[in-house]
């Protein structure tokens, strides 16, 4: 048990802290009472404004607010300041949040009624397992006393107690300041003293938030550990050993002292059982909630006020006292050795840790054996006893005369004389063995059976002791034999079922090779759970009551809900009997989780005992106690929310729970109930909400790469940096179509023609990319003419220059967007404060996409030229539709040259050719520029997206 037992106790660690600064806080404020229930605030160091996760009973009711208004504000408590509280004091305490600093001071806030509020505020960092701060401890202790009133005319009710309170403690505080300033600084290496270790709360003090293995103190056994289960066994043969030796020596009047092997052997044993004693104190056990207890004092209470006084009275040395049993006074002697007697208490040790032996089939037949054995051995000492007593009167027709005279060993009468008194002493007789084993011979045929005559009881008192002996002997025997296997039924039945289910937990586990962790913590929370049951199925019990039963027992079993929420005081009987036939009580261990983030929130959970802690993205925001309330506003949301945190145990947990379907119908045919229930019930902790925070770690880690972008210049990107090849994209779009004589063919790089004539370099996509489309661009110059004879540069020069004639500005913004090399200074600026390292991922991912919607882009633009060219080839079809389309001169209008006639043209001739060619380029134009303006729009849209 106890394998995730978590070191967080919330209460005793807090209490502890608090007591020890009491104890030497130099500030005068000792003189206000302590109070068990402190007042402290439990706020998470990880998140920025440090909102609460935890508050106490004791802070509710001095503030006067409830833990559902206080949970997740800033634990700066800007919600009780007021107009006259100190701002030095709100800034020693923000400064002592922000460098996770020990502070103290004395601060004025106000209540919910917004009555003013004298405080000592004290704030300690509380570290985990990795020495990480993880947790703020803020106590509060109320001085309102020993302050000046805020009303000067209220001073003058004050009693005189208070004024010289206030006097002492303001004269003390001054005092302690000056005196401190003068007291010299001792650097030596010595021990530090209590009040500086105290003051610097270190972890010995402060509570540690993590979860460990169970760690019990170095002194401290457990009550299961192989140790102890052997020295248990060791106990249980010494007490048998006791149970036989001391009815023998009492009975045949034996004296240990006179046997010095049989001294030592006694003495061995009863220091033994005094060791037995010491190891009491320091063993763990198990305590009424199925917890290992191992806080010694409570160890040694519980063991002094159950088994401590029987076990001192059977470890005394009592043959210590035979040295009194002296000849001439055989009274006192033979009075402590009749206390002898008392050694017979030991069995009590068997009695307690009898569950410990009954747990296997053969040790139980063994000790049932062992114990006829025992009945059997005492019966023997009594029956000899009474015979010695007899023989001793001078009744001849005894046991014992006639079993000396089988023998031949006859008893004998001799003089005594002891102070003028004549005595007669009975001597001579068979040796001890036989007289003992004839006995026990006697004894076990009368258990047994009736006896078989051999040996037999003469005399009056040795028949009512044969009587009784058979009566006792018959039920040992019908009970101990007779039913030898209803018997272990009965008292290992549940044991066994313990065994069975631990067996099968652990074959479940090897077959399925469950890693040992989570192996452990299945076995601890199934060890767990029937210690608290008993293996009692509730759901089994309660089949057996009627209705009305099981709704009375339902009602008792949850009545610690009903009696702590407010929302349950205005319900009926029969509302609270409907509610609790629907409850169910779950019991969890450390480390579990009751929810998973992203599951459906349908149950609402109260906390009966233990604490339980709310993370989300693994970060604590919320440690839920006794008394609090977590699920989702079932009666609020008409659908099922989805949670936003997990839920983990802290400790050992009861809870209590409902479904969201069986409290809507309760809710639903009890309407007055269901508006004060609806009014009343406040979560402690709503799983639906997501809470908005962000990490002190994310803010400092910003405000870093902030310094270094402003401190590191931007010239130092090496060139494989991830932007600036990024933009390298940008700047290849824009380089030149042929480079030696090769053509690209890559669609993503489009064509990589010079750019300053956009216009030409669209229109040539289609000869230098991967789409091929046919196009009768190059056919509009007749190749009689110098100006249309001239390569594709010089056509792109003469179109830039007809352009440039007409007046027609018609350079697009696509190809300004190709042809700008934008430089990484340019693009990247310094980023301001709040950019974090998700958002420079963001924008790079956003730079990507960019770059895949321009690869698309540039392909549609591809498409748009060939259909470009295919209206250029209609548009020259409908100018020149009588000359004969399969001749490529008469695209334009052109003839082709003729031998016989000059090539200098008239301007008469020309005239018609050059305004036909000034029409089409026109047109041409137009057609460009209009697809032009929406491959930029849709660039444009795509670079904003």
């Amino acid at each position: 048990m106890g394998q995730f037992r978590t070191k967080l106790n919330i209460e005793t660690a807090c209490n502890r802290a608090l007591k020890i600064f009491e104890r030497y806080n130099p500030i005068g404020v000792q003189t206000v009472k302590f109070q068990s229930d402190c007042s402290f605030l439990l706020a998470n160091a990880q998140i920025v404004d440090f909102p609460i996760v935890y508050c106490s009973e004791s802070f509710c009711k001095i503030s006067g607010f409830n833990r559902a208004e206080v949970m997740q504000k800033s634990c700066r408590c800007a919600f009780m300041y007021g107009e006259l509280t100190d701002r030095s004091s709100i800034m020693k305490v923000e400064h002592s949040l922000e460098n996770h600093d020990q502070m103290q001071v004395e601060i004025l806030l106000y209540k919910k009624n917004r009555s003013p509020l004298w405080l000592l505020l004290h704030i300690a960092p509380i570290k985990n397992e990795k020495d990480m701060v993880v947790l703020f401890l803020l106590t509060f202790r109320d001085i309102t006393a020993l302050k000046q009133p805020l009303e000067d005319d209220a001073s003058k009710g004050l009693s005189k107690f208070a004024r010289l309170a206030r006097s002492v403690t303001r004269s003390r505080s001054v005092l302690v300041q000056q005196f401190s300033m003068h007291l010299p600084i001792k650097t030596e290496n010595t021990k530090q003293s209590q009040i500086a270790h105290m003051i610097s709360l270190n972890s010995e003090v402060l509570p540690q938030y993590r979860q460990e293995a169970p760690k019990t103190p170095p002194h401290i056994l457990l009550h299961y550990c192989a140790f102890k289960a052997i020295w248990d066994w060791v106990i249980l043969c010494l007490t048998f050993y006791t149970a036989i030796m001391v009815p023998y020596n009492v009975a045949f009047k034996n004296k240990t002292s006179e046997d010095v092997s049989l001294l030592v052997l006694d003495s061995i044993v009863d220091v033994i059982f005094f060791i037995d004693i010491v190891l009491n104190f320091h063993t763990t056990f198990v305590g009424p909630g199925g917890e290992v207890v191992s806080d010694p004092k409570i160890i040694r209470m519980n063991y002094l006020k159950s088994w401590f006084i029987i076990d001192l009275l059977s470890c005394l040395p009592y043959d210590v006292f035979n040295a009194f049993d002296h000849e001439e006074d055989q009274g006192i002697g033979s009075l402590f050795s009749a206390l002898k007697v008392v050694r017979l208490l030991r069995l009590g040790r068997v009695v307690r840790k009898l569950d410990r032996y009954l747990e296997y089939g053969a040790a139980m037949l063994i000790l049932l054996l062992c114990f006829y054995m025992l009945v059997a051995h005492w019966l023997a000492c009594i029956f000899y006893s009474i015979g010695r007593s007899d023989a001793e009167n001078g009744v001849s027709y005894s046991w014992l005369w006639k079993l000396g005279n089988v023998t031949q060993q006859q008893f004998n009468f001799s003089r005594v004389l002891n102070k003028d008194v004549v005595k007669y002493e009975l001597i001579g007789g068979p040796p001890r063995g036989t007289m003992y084993i004839t006995a026990l011979y006697f004894t076990m045929t009368c258990m047994t059976s009736v006896g078989f005559g051999n040996v037999a009881a003469e005399t009056d008192n040795e028949k009512v002791f044969t009587i009784c002996m058979m009566i006792i002997g018959a039920l040992l025997y019908a009970t101990i034999f007779g039913h030898v296997t209803t018997i272990i039924q009965q008292m290992t039945s549940a044991t066994a079922r313990y065994h069975e289910m631990l067996n099968n937990v652990r074959e479940f586990m090897k077959l399925h090779e469950v890693p040992k962790a989570l192996s452990e913590r299945v076995m601890d929370y199934v060890v767990s759970t029937w210690a608290m049951t008993k293996g009692i199925d509730t759901n089994k019990v309660l089949s057996y009551c009627p209705k009305d039963m099981t709704a009375d027992i339902c009602v008792h079993l949850n009545r610690k809900v009903f009696n702590e929420h407010p929302a349950f005081r205005l319900a009926s009987d029969g509302c609270l009997r409907a509610l609790a036939m629907y409850f169910t009580m779950e019991h969890s261990a450390p480390g579990d989780l009751l929810y998973h983030t992203g599951e459906s929130i349908d149950t609402l959970c109260f906390v009966v005992t233990g604490s339980l802690e709310v993370i989300q993205d693994d970060e604590v925001v919320a440690i839920l106690g006794k008394g609090d309330v977590f699920g989702d506003a079932f009666w609020k949301e008409p659908t099922i929310g989805q949670s936003c945190a997990n839920v983990r145990g802290l400790t050992y947990c009861d809870l209590h729970s409902i479904k969201r379907d069986k409290l809507l119908e309760v809710l639903n045919f009890y309407h007055a109930f269901a508006n004060s229930f609806a009014r009343n019930l406040l979560l402690t902790y709503n799983l639906r909400h997501r809470l908005i925070f962000r990490k002190v770690a994310d803010v400092k880690r910003e405000r870093e790469l902030a310094e270094r972008r402003k401190n590191e210049p931007l010239q130092e990107l090496s060139q494989d940096h991830l932007v600036r090849k990024i933009f390298s994209k940008f700047r290849r779009n824009g380089s030149c179509e042929n480079r030696g004589g090769g053509v690209s063919a890559d669609v993503e790089k489009g064509p990589t023609t010079e750019p300053t004539d956009n216009r030409v370099r669209l229109a040539q996509v289609n000869e230098s990319g991967g789409i091929k489309c046919p196009t009768k661009w190059t056919v509009t110059k007749d190749p009689g003419d110098d100006k249309e004879n001239a390569p594709s540069e010089n056509v792109s020069q003469v179109v830039k220059k007809d352009v440039q004639r007409t007046g027609n500005r018609s350079v697009s913004k696509w190809s300004r967007v190709l042809a700008k090399e934008p430089t990484i200074e340019e693009e990247c600026s310094p980023h301001s404060e709040e950019d974090s390292s998700a958002e420079y991922q963001k924008i790079l991912a956003n730079l990507v996409d960019l770059r895949v919607d321009l690869k698309l882009e540039m392909q549609r633009l591809n498409t748009k030229i060939c259909r470009v060219d295919e209206q250029i080839g209609q548009l020259i079809r409908l100018v020149k539709p009588q000359r004969n389309e399969k001749m490529p001169h008469a695209l334009l209008g052109l003839r082709p040259p003729e031998p016989q006639r000059s090539k200098s043209l008239t301007r008469k001739d020309s005239l018609p050719k050059r305004r036909s060619k000034d029409a089409v380029r026109a047109m041409l134009e137009n057609e460009i520029h209009e697809q032009d303006k929406d491959i930029v729009t849709d660039v444009e849209k795509s670079k904003q997206q």
